[in-house]
């Protein structure tokens, strides 16, 4: 059974940073064969992408993200990371991990979301 566990997040004040972890596991998951996201859904919004990173590395980020956010994958540990800096209130929203083949085959993981919390 694949598993995507997210972690890293919590409380922060406006600007600090957080950095989220997305550890995949199970059936022999293999990262690399995966366009790895990270999507967040605020109270009372839909979920949307924030950003995406493909198995080569090829990056695409939300305009709201932009210059503040940085994801990385690690194929050999199968994780993703997100790093969030200059963090804004409006970043509140549960983070969640996704995997979507990137041959178009087969079906997409999420894991079960991280809270992350800005505020003063």
């Amino acid at each position: 059974q694949v598993q995507l566990v997210e972690s890293g997040g919590g409380l922060v004040q406006p600007g600090g940073s957080l950095r989220l972890s997305c550890a995949a596991s199970g059936n022999a998951f293999n990262i690399g064969l995966y366009n790895m996201g990270w999507y967040r859904q605020g109270p009372g919004k839909q979920r949307e992408s924030v950003a995406t990173i493909t198995p080569s590395g090829t990056t695409n980020y939300a305009d709201s993200v932009k210059g503040r956010f940085t994801i990385s994958r690690d194929n050999a540990r199968n994780t993703v990371a997100l790093q969030m800096n200059s963090l804004k209130p409006e970043d509140t929203a549960v983070y969640y991990c996704n995997a979507v083949p990137a041959a178009r085959l087969g079906r997409n993981y999420w894991g079960q979301g991280t809270q992350v919390n800005i505020s003063s």
